[in-house]
């Protein structure tokens, strides 16, 4: 049997809704019908889903790709994993078929594609394996997404070893980050100028995931007192491999018919 331990695939997208007016209809469509039917098929593993809420977008950051991502979506399959994209993919196109993909008229995918994960890890007063940790309760998730040129060379395994010894563990030393997971792309794309996705060659990228279970805006403003700029307290050595962060935000998870963080306005009238 497939665990997070033992899977060699996981797929990732971040969604922007280009209609703001919609975010109902989307969460009402994702959680109670596309999410479902995907954890239904025997090739998934796991999924799960996160929000970029407007309180977490304040207390992140984000380059021009992922200024606008609304949402992740994340997930994890079961070997052969060629053959469990294979069905989950028909899955998409059956539903669609069925005329059960509204969100195709008022959702992009700025940054989306498959990943392989490259290692868990989890803080020592969580004692559970790195494979349960995604499928422990949690309140949210911080993450990172960063993009490093020529990811196979010396300079590259240099900025992997100092996150693997370094990073990471600084990230695990934050309160209310019970473990994280590491990821790097396989094949992704990008919107383009036009919007459509398109293939992403000369980079790879990198995601952070960290699992919290304490106040997710809260877990981000400590993490960013102590790294101003996002960038590690103890940054990189030299000749390791430049990276451009991509997000570095908190996420929230999302909780069934708790939809309505758009919706909010503060005495400005502003959304919060």
């Amino acid at each position: 049997m497939t665990t997070p331990q033992t899977a060699t695939r996981v797929f990732f997208a971040f969604p922007h809704l280009t209609d703001p007016r919609r975010h109902g209809d989307y969460n009402a469509w994702h959680q109670l019908d596309h999410r479902p039917e995907n954890l239904a098929l025997p090739g998934v593993i796991h999924g799960d889903r996160w929000v970029r809420s407007p309180d977490c977008r304040a207390a992140g950051t984000a380059d021009e790709w992922l200024r606008e991502a609304d949402y992740m979506a994340m997930y994890w399959f079961a070997e052969p994993a060629k053959q469990s994209i294979k069905q989950w993919r028909e899955l998409g196109d059956t539903t669609l078929q069925q005329g059960r993909r509204p969100d195709l008229e008022w959702t992009s995918r700025p940054l989306m594609g498959t990943f392989r994960p490259v290692r868990g890890y989890v803080h020592p007063r969580v004692r559970i394996s790195a494979a349960a940790l995604p499928f422990r309760p949690h309140t949210g998730i911080q993450v990172f997404v960063t993009a490093v040129d020529d990811a196979n060379g010396p300079q590259a395994e240099t900025l992997f070893d100092w996150y693997d010894r370094v990073r990471i563990p600084q990230l695990l030393g934050t309160s209310g980050v019970a473990g994280a997971w590491s990821f790097r792309s396989e094949t992704v794309s990008v919107a383009g100028a036009d919007g459509s996705p398109q293939p992403l060659t000369d980079s790879t990228i990198r995601i952070i995931l960290c699992y919290l279970d304490a106040e997710p805006v809260e877990v981000a403003r400590e993490m960013a007192a102590r790294e101003p700029g996002w960038t590690a307290a103890e940054p990189p050595p030299a000749g390791a491999a430049r990276e451009r962060v991509l997000l570095a935000s908190p996420l929230r998870t999302i909780q069934p018919w708790q939809w309505d963080w758009f919706d909010r306005r503060d005495g400005d009238g502003q959304p919060r």
